[in-house]
């Protein structure tokens, strides 16, 4: 059977783009909110069975052509031996690596931690009548080292890790190597257990000026890219905060490249390798305001959609909390209904 997502992203031509979202399984949909006043998220992202009834609930409740699993992107270091909880406020970490003497000899990676969420995967695909493709992820290692060294999601404010990236440049690429390897073991287990493609997330990207990300993480980014590719999986990246940065993004480093609110798509397609596919940028904002509001800006991706077919349509970043329902349905029927 084929699926639409998958065709885009093997550079096949279609009649509409595939439509998805970051964060759609949650924050959004009553039928997560349900759930969430009978679960702690850690209850939800541990039990597989939960993890795999949010991660499908999109296809039921929206629509999407494509399912993002159900998870965090702070797996990673709670399975280097942070002890990590989420709290109303946010992910806080037990010992921040600001606070710690030698950071790189506090982490203990131990990759067993993270086997409940290939449990998750094999649930969701398992899942009789299911065949909506499967998209992966981890965080990057800029991003996650941010959360680890400040030890808290503030969101706005990583000063101290910042801090840290400046004054302890080699200790950072240490600490970003350690991040890497563990990453990629990660991700290597989602794409053996039946992941159709693979995000990697710098939702932080714009933290540092670009020739910095390009000296110390963007040689990261490059390995998680080359170990998922080397398997045949898709591998979208998506450097929010990026900006003219993105002119550097070529197709050694990803198949499609996820594009920010901040940045046109046309600005993108004449910065970015003509090679690499877009997906993205509608700004999830423009969710709370009328349908008639939002469909006069979904109609400006039309032209796009006419001159570029390696294009899914996405967000510039996740759903935010608060949005009502019926308006992300609504932009998922446009897309489905609207003539190209």
């Amino acid at each position: 059977m084929t699926n639409i997502f998958l065709e885009t992203l093997q550079g096949k031509t279609t009649d509409r783009p595939p439509v998805w979202f970051m964060r759609q399984a949650g924050r959004v949909l009553p039928s997560y909110q349900a759930l969430k006043e009978q679960y702690t998220f850690w209850q939800l992202m541990k039990d597989p069975e939960l993890a795999a009834k949010v991660t499908l609930l999109p296809i039921d409740d929206l629509g999407v052509d494509a399912a993002i699993l159900f998870s965090d992107i702070l797996v990673i270091p709670y399975a280097m031996g942070m002890g990590l909880d989420f709290t109303d406020q946010g992910p806080v970490f037990e010992h921040p690596l600001k606070d710690v003497n030698d950071p790189l000899e506090t982490l203990n990676p131990d990759p067993d931690k993270l086997n409940y969420i290939y449990r998750a995967i094999d649930k969701i695909l398992e899942t009789p009548g299911n065949t909506t493709p499967l998209v992966g992820f981890s965080g990057a290692p800029l991003t996650v080292m941010l959360f680890m060294i400040q030890g808290l999601g503030t969101r706005s404010n990583f000063a101290d890790a910042e801090k840290f990236f400046f004054k302890e440049k080699h200790l950072t690429r240490k600490m970003a190597e350690a991040v890497t390897e563990l990453t990629i073991e990660y991700a290597l287990q989602q794409i053996k257990h039946g992941i159709s493609a693979f995000q990697l997330f710098d939702t932080h990207a714009g933290s540092v000026p670009f020739t910095y990300y390009q000296e110390v993480f963007m040689p990261s980014v490059k390995k998680i890219a080359d170990a998922v590719r080397a398997t045949g999986t898709p591998f979208i990246f998506f450097p929010k905060g990026i900006g003219t940065g993105i002119k550097e993004i070529n197709h050694d480093i990803c198949d499609f490249l996820s594009v920010d609110w901040q940045t046109s798509l046309y600005t993108a397609r004449e910065m970015v390798d003509k090679n690499v596919g877009l997906q993205g940028n509608l700004d999830p904002r423009i969710l709370f305001a009328d349908q008639e509001t939002i469909k006069k800006e979904l109609y400006n991706y039309i032209p796009f959609h006419n001159q570029e077919s390696k294009w899914i349509f996405n967000l510039g970043h996740g759903l935010v909390p608060g949005i009502p329902v019926e308006n992300v349905k609504f932009v998922v029927d446009f897309v489905k209904q609207v003539h190209w």
